[in-house]
C-alpha cells in the first residue's frame, strides 16, 4: 500500500459539488492499494501514519502526534499512486489493485482508523472527486509498506 500523507490545516473533499468530508488540523492521506497488499499491510500503513509525531511543539521541532493536536483524518482513495510513467507520455495503472480488492482494503483502512480512535472523514472509491487542502509546513510524506515493512512479502 502507499500513501501520500500531508500534515494540514484544513483540507476538505466534494463529490458532484458537494462536500462529503472535511478536517480542520490533521492530515490528509491519499490511500492506494497495490495487487498484492492484504489486511496485514493495511493495518501496518494506518498505524505508522495515525502515530506519526510531524507537528510542532513549543520549541518548533516535529514531536507531537495526532491525539497531541486533537487532529482529525481525512482518507482519499487514489490508484494513481500506483501510476507508472516510465513509457510514453500516457502512466500505466496496470501496478494497482483491482477495484474490488482496492475498495476492500480502502474501507477496511477507514475501520482500523476509526478503531485507533481517528474516525476519519473520507472521499468515495471510484469517485470523481475533488480535493482541497491548506497544507501546514508544508510536510508531506510519502509512506509504502514494500519499503516500511521489515518482513518480505510473499
Amino acid at each position: 500500500m502507499r500513501a501520500v500523507l500531508t500534515r494540514v490545516k484544513s483540507a476538505s473533499v466534494e463529490i458532484d459539488g458537494q462536500v462529503v468530508g472535511s478536517i480542520g488540523k490533521g492530515f490528509l492521506i491519499l490511500l492506494g492499494v497495490g495487487p498484492n497488499d492484504t489486511e496485514k499491510e493495511c493495518r501496518y500503513l494506518a498505524e505508522k501514519a495515525l502515530g506519526l509525531r510531524i507537528f510542532e511543539d513549543e520549541n518548533g521541532k516535529m514531536n507531537l502526534g495526532l491525539e497531541q493536536v486533537d487532529g482529525q483524518v481525512l482518507v482519499v482513495s487514489q490508484f494513481t499512486l500506483y501510476g507508472n510513467c516510465r513509457k510514453g507520455r500516457r502512466p500505466s495503472f496496470v501496478g494497482a489493485a483491482g477495484p474490488e480488492l482496492g475498495n476492500t482494503l480502502y474501507e477496511k483502512f477507514l475501520e482500523i482508523c476509526a478503531e485507533l480512535g481517528y474516525p476519519p472523514q473520507h472521499g468515495q472509491f471510484g469517485a470523481d472527486m475533488k480535493v482541497a487542502s491548506v497544507n501546514d509546513g508544508p510536510v508531506t510524506l510519502i509512506l509504502d509498506t514494500d519499503e516500511l515493512m521489515d518482513t518480505p512479502r510473499r
